[in-house]
């Protein structure tokens, strides 16, 4: 294994080029998620071969300082002793019962002690599987059909949700996907990130006929847009005025920008909820909650349906204990808010002493870095970032041992793993491969 030492290589990547090849005559692409095909950066993807603490190490041997840390759940960054532990006492006990287990009420009652917007919850598979079904029971609380969503937020996969959204969608320049039907497009309406006239010229409009506002508080899906002072707060006050369920997507924000996520370090509270990533301690799990007389409507105590055999698994259940366990304790926030901000602030210094402008957003320990002198605040203006410089930025990165997301659009993160040494490491290495871009 190699060591990070801050000067570029050109990587041994055989290995790894070989399982690809195999890989795009078997699965879609090659990959199971579309940003992992490195479409957007140029050359061929990595394949991991194991991680520990803040590093990653590909098939060929090469080791890299992670900021993907699987897309933000691995708050405490790779194999953590203590999440291990608790999966591995938790499997060897059964992988899956499909049917109710001590563990779900622990995560449970963790999470809405965190979240007081949530009075209960409901566990689920994935983020996806969150937005859905808080849709659905939205929609059913309301007896409404139409939903707004903004754009540039991506909330999954799901038909209907796939309008004007980030993540591989943006990459790509897909605003909405072929197999989804018209008649599910046309219920959802979106309006721009940040544009509060937009926003109350259309609820004043169809407010009667909207179900639901979903947004993600901070939109980390074109990499990490901050919302403008008062445009949460308008958000609340629109939907409360017309009866329409707010649905905040904490699947990234969620026990990232604060314990209690970004509804707490923005004071708005949200009718519904919707958790991931950090919950599961890496392993797949999502979650969504809120109000009593909301939730009340879901089978089997009300009428709208929603079931899945493998939500409340034991082991990922067991994952999310023993990481909530440790992220709640007085001080863990502090610290990992001072590491990220020490990477912000030698970035954005590097930057300007390699002469290149870029923009740097961050709220806690999620961030991202765009190549534009134009303030981010909306999808057009993430879109304005130059997607050849920040090509070769993650491949010059790549080279010296450091991985960032392999999309101008996706956010970055840090962990209580990595180290002063990374950080360090990091900053002299952007500047290295900014200077010699120019």
């Amino acid at each position: 294994m190699r060591k990070t030492d801050n000067k570029p290589k050109k990587l041994s990547t055989k290995k790894s080029k070989a399982l690809f090849a195999k890989a795009q005559t078997l699965i879609p692409g090659g990959v199971n998620s579309p940003v992992r095909a490195f479409k957007a950066v140029g050359g061929d993807p990595l394949f991991i071969s194991h991680a520990k603490g803040s590093k990653l190490t590909d098939v060929d041997g090469n080791s890299y300082i992670d900021y993907v840390l699987s897309w933000g759940p691995l708050i405490l960054g790779h194999a953590p002793k203590k999440v291990i532990e608790a999966v591995t006492e938790a499997a060897a006990k059964g992988t899956s019962y499909g049917a109710p287990n001590p563990y779900e009420v622990t995560l449970a009652e963790l999470i809405v002690k965190a979240y007081p917007s949530m009075d209960k919850v409901r566990f689920v598979n994935s983020g996806t599987e969150a937005t859905m079904s808080a849709i659905r029971v939205a929609r059913g609380f309301t007896k409404r059909d139409k939903i707004i969503k903004f754009e540039g937020c991506y909330h999954g996969h799901a038909d209907g949700l796939l309008a004007k959204a980030g993540s591989g969608a943006a990459t790509f320049g897909v605003p909405t996907s072929p197999g989804v039907p018209e008649s599910y497009a046309s219920a959802t309406i979106t309006v721009p990130f940040n544009d509060q006239k937009a926003l109350k010229d259309i609820i004043e409009k169809e407010g009667e006929n909207i179900a639901c506002l979903i947004l993600e508080p901070v939109v980390g899906n074109i990499g990490c847009v901050i919302p403008k002072d008062g445009f949460l707060e308008e958000i609340r006050e629109l939907t409360q005025k017309h009866g329409i369920v707010l649905i905040f997507d904490e699947v990234m924000t969620g026990f990232r920008a604060a314990y209690g996520g970004a509804q707490e370090l923005f004071n708005i509270k949200p009718d519904m909820t919707c958790l991931g990533k950090v919950i599961g301690g890496g392993l797949p799990v999502g979650a969504y909650g809120g109000k009593r007389e909301i939730m009340s409507l879901i089978s089997p105590e009300g009428p709208v349906y929603q079931a899945g055999t493998l939500s409340g698994n034991p082991v990922a259940m067991a994952a999310g204990i023993a990481t909530l366990n440790i992220i709640r304790k007085p001080g863990f926030y502090e610290k990992l808010n001072e590491t990220s901000k020490a990477l912000e602030y030698g970035l954005n210094d590097a930057a300007k002493k390699a002469n290149t402008k870029v923009k740097i957003y961050r709220v806690g320990s999620m961030m991202c870095q765009y190549f534009t002198d134009k303030d981010v605040t909306d999808l057009p203006s993430a879109e304005s970032s130059d997607t050849e410089k920040f090509a070769g930025y993650f491949r010059g990165m790549l080279s010296c041992g450091i991985n960032f997301p392999p999309s101008k659009f996706e956010a970055f993160f840090l962990s209580s793993a990595h180290t002063k040494s990374d950080i360090e490491n990091t900053i002299r290495c952007s500047y290295d491969i900014l200077k010699s871009m120019r």
